[in-house]
């Protein structure tokens, strides 16, 4: 479905531009060049009040304060991900790498968890790492888009059955953004912590996040700041299941913020300072730390707790 829809986005965006060049066609050059740029780059604009928002608010947050280079790189390396995510992987190439579960006893596996707008493509460069080391996998594509996070927990667990059933072993989860509360609500309906090595969520919104004020769907109401859900979710767990994740989060995610919120207590607790929201999931200390748990490693602990 989300493919579907990010398609037509981009089909519509295509043919706006080209209305606009024969309608443009004859006008000053400044004007004709001006108006494509702006469909070339208004995602930016866009991405630009994101991270203001993100500045202002985490003045008053707990944790260490992003510079303002800081953020303008942030900016500008989340505006270079948007278009290859949002704009080619989830509309055309989701299914370019499809799960591996040939049967392989005892070599731990990964279940992928998206976040909200996104689907199984998101996570293309870490299909790829995995399918050429042999490694079991599977990356789920939540459904429906703007339902409750609590109906995601079948999909999660189909997923980490079939990944479970391929090696024998505990699962690894890796999570972006809402992923990683759809994660802790399968958790929560199937008590199936015996069947996860560890989990790994980025940029998640574990105590919410400022933005999710703006949000009218179920999922994103269930994201709002200190959500009557999330309280609810966070007294449903133990210090012992939270123990299991390790939670990367940014002072520069323009997504979920203040900066702490995408904690957890109780968690192994990994500060990246400077890293959006979109660009931490392709982190390549995130990626090594994550993978090297697959090779039974555990990197040391160098964020905060």
């Amino acid at each position: 479905m989300l493919a579907r829809l990010q398609r037509g986005i981009v089909a519509s965006l295509l043919l706006a531009a080209l209305a606009w060049a024969v309608c443009a066609w004859h006008a000053p050059r400044p004007v004709f060049w001006g108006g494509l740029a702006l469909f070339a780059t208004g995602h930016a604009l866009f991405l630009a009040l994101e991270f203001t928002l993100m500045h202002t608010v985490n003045r008053h947050a707990d944790a260490p304060r992003a510079s303002v280079g800081s953020v303008a790189r942030a900016w500008l390396s989340e505006s270079l991900h948007a278009p290859r995510v949002f704009g080619w992987r989830q509309p055309f190439r989701a299914h370019a790498w499809p799960d591996q579960l040939a049967p392989t006893p005892g070599a731990a596996g990964v279940v992928f968890v998206h976040g909200f707008f996104c689907n199984r493509a998101f996570w293309h460069p870490w299909l790829q790492r995995l399918a050429r080391d042999g490694r079991v996998y599977a990356a789920v594509s939540l459904e429906p888009l703007f339902g409750s996070i609590e109906a995601y927990a079948a999909t999660v667990d189909a997923a980490v059955r079939r990944v479970h059933a391929a090696t024998g072993v505990p699962v690894l989860l890796v999570c972006h953004s809402m992923g990683g509360l759809a994660v802790r609500a399968w958790l929560r309906q199937t008590g199936a912590d015996a069947r996860v090595a560890h989990v790994v969520t980025i940029g998640t919104p574990h105590q919410g996040t400022w933005l999710g004020r703006y949000g009218r769907t179920a999922n994103a109401r269930q994201m709002r700041l200190d959500s009557a859900w999330l309280r609810e979710l966070a007294q449903s767990e133990s210090a012992e299941r939270r123990r299991r994740f390790t939670c990367y989060h940014s002072n520069a995610d323009n997504i979920v913020f203040p900066t702490p919120v995408a904690t957890l207590p109780d968690a192994d607790n990994r500060f990246l300072p400077g890293v959006a929201h979109v660009a931490m999931a392709f982190d390549e200390r995130v990626m090594d730390e994550t993978l090297a748990r697959l090779q039974g490693g555990r990197e040391p602990v160098t964020g905060s707790r």
